[in-house]
């Protein structure tokens, strides 16, 4: 019976809270350290490593993706009421969401440092300067996010057919590998987790004592939270006994300068239609990127309103997967580069004892944040004790990808992570030579080789573990289609192209455009060889089709 006097909050909200806002706390702080640097352009110019400035992520692009938060998490917490009232009970659990990680990672270092370089380099539209630079990139930034948006919009009402459509294996593999190879790994490194041991893996430990291994900490602490004063313990007793031993221990806090940065909320007022129309072009050419995050929130969305029904609270499909593609849209429209997902950790959080009370603190603080520049002080927190959160989530999708995939597809799944190495190797070789390239024949074909296999790497694990599943299903047939697909999306450089920073071309004109120092590297490997190499697959495919099957093993013996 219906009750409109239900209550919508509990102390459990304050544990669900500090889940849910360190999560994105984390995930903001990764777009933060990633993408900024605090190196005079001229020092970026001379090592081919650029970045934004700190000030301008946080009045121009921070608001936007903020503000996606803010509404996901209102409307949210107004459905979570609305079902308690309707049903008359009280532990009702407000459905989680907040910044997706995968695209995180996607948008920092496929999107927007590619393109900011691009546009730092080529003077034909902003004449080498470093402000029109960040501008620009962060309006091609923006309108792939509006891309993502109207496509989860117009897949929203499709979700189970895209589910049915595409194979488990395919959506969650290409997730899985972005998971593992960027989520999980890249905060070990640099000044990360491993970077300083005594914190990070402190932290690291807590997390996966807690968060893994379901331990209780001292005191019922959240996990998330209890990771976080640890290494933040761990951090103010190093640099006591470094101060009293002389031994160094941790690195310095950096005390972020206090200052109030005025948000942008409306990008479309610089620009005239020549510069727009260069955005969108460059935007339109970053679909591979966007369309498998969009596809993944949209098929994740359907599986988190499932376990929130396996928990007991049923929340309608559409409204939930709409509510997500319109907030994302919304902060693509106000300047966001990062979209919103809703979280599977629903039941996690009703656990906790969680109603709806965490997810509007969450809104209110993530939104005010956001839209007065607080989120400066994240720099005083070190990444030891808060990027541990990004290594259980990395492993957690990884693991989950093969938890709800068939037995029969886990291989399926670990094919996928195969190009998102690649990218993981590029990323990091970029990131000690920056555009330098090696002098080696043998060096330059390395780096040729992972370019390839890098640009495109979320299409590739996708596409590949799609093949793969429909082998293992006996769809020879539409196996081979979709090797094809493979083919005629390499033959534009979609996938594999030889050119720096994934950019599309025809096939003539990509080999035109290949340095002369890679000629000789790329001879074997140019957008025909990957067309053909793909063709001859789908052939073969084909012809296997007609031979019938071997006997397969017990679907427990294969997992």
């Amino acid at each position: 019976m219906a009750n409109s006097r239900v209550s919508w909050v509990s102390r459990g909200d304050i544990n669900a809270f500090f889940g849910l806002i360190l999560d994105n706390i984390a995930v903001l702080l990764v777009l933060l350290t990633t993408i900024t640097t605090a190196l005079p352009f001229a020092e970026q110019q001379a090592k081919g490593q650029f970045g934004f400035t700190q000030e301008f992520v946080l009045g121009h692009m921070i608001p936007g993706t903020a503000l996606g938060v803010l509404v996901g998490d209102l409307v949210y917490t107004f459905m979570a009421i609305q079902l308690a009232r309707k049903t008359g009970r009280s532990d009702v659990t407000a459905m989680p969401l907040g910044l997706d990680t995968p695209s995180t990672f996607g948008m920092a270092f496929l999107v927007l440092l590619p393109v900011l370089r691009r546009a730092c380099l080529d003077g034909s539209l902003t004449q080498g300067d470093h402000d029109k630079a960040m501008l620009f990139t962060w309006h091609v930034g923006l309108v792939v996010l509006i891309l993502v948006g109207i496509i989860k919009v117009l897949l929203a009402p499709l979700g189970n057919q895209v589910r049915k459509m595409i194979p488990r294996a395919g959506l969650l593999g290409s997730l899985a590998a972005i998971a593992l190879a960027l989520i999980a790994f890249l905060p070990l490194v640099n000044d990360g987790i491993a970077g300083v041991p005594l914190i990070g893996m402190a932290s690291l430990m807590v997390i996966l004592a807690t968060l893994v291994a379901h331990r209780r900490f001292f005191a019922n602490i959240p996990g998330a939270l209890a990771a976080l004063l640890v290494g933040l313990l761990v951090h103010l007793v190093g640099m006591l006994v470094e101060r009293l031993t002389g031994i160094p221990m941790v690195p310095p806090l950096r005390m972020p300068e206090l200052a109030f940065v005025s948000p942008v909320l409306w990008p479309f007022g610089d620009g005239d239609s020549a510069w727009w129309m260069s955005v969108w072009t460059e935007a339109l050419r970053f679909l591979p990127v966007a369309l498998p995050f969009a596809l993944a929130t949209v098929v994740g969305g359907i599986d988190c309103v499932e376990s929130a029904a396996a928990a007991g609270d049923e929340y309608d499909t559409r409204g939930v997967l709409l509510t997500e593609a319109v907030a994302s849209l919304l902060a693509g429209v106000f300047g966001g580069v990062i979209q919103t997902t809703p979280y599977i950790g629903h039941p996690a959080y009703k656990k906790m004892g969680g109603r709806s009370g965490y997810t509007l603190a969450t809104a209110l603080l993530v939104g005010l944040g956001g839209l007065t520049g607080a989120f400066v002080l994240l720099e005083a927190v070190p990444k030891g004790a808060l990027f541990p959160i990004l290594v259980f989530v990395g492993v957690e999708i990884t693991a989950a990808s093969f938890l709800v995939t068939p037995s029969r597809h886990h291989a399926a799944v670990a094919l996928a992570s195969l190009p998102a190495l690649a990218a993981m190797a590029l990323l990091t070789i970029k990131s000690i030579f920056g555009i330098t390239d090696p002098s080696t024949p043998f060096g330059l074909a390395t780096l040729q080789t992972l370019r390839c296999m890098a640009n495109g790497f979320l299409l590739t694990s996708l596409l590949w573990a799609a093949a793969m599943a429909f082998m293992i299903d006996g769809r020879m047939r539409m196996a081979g289609v979709t090797l094809v697909v493979c083919s005629l999306f390499s033959m534009v450089g979609v996938m594999h192209s030889p050119l720096p920073d994934e950019r599309v071309a025809w096939p003539w004109a990509a080999l035109a455009e290949v340095p002369p120092a890679y000629a000789d590297a790329v001879r074997y490997q140019t957008p025909w060889h990957w067309s053909g190499a793909y063709l001859l697959c789908a052939l073969l495919v084909f012809g296997l089709g007609g031979t019938g099957e071997l006997a397969r093993y017990p679907e427990s013996v294969q997992g």
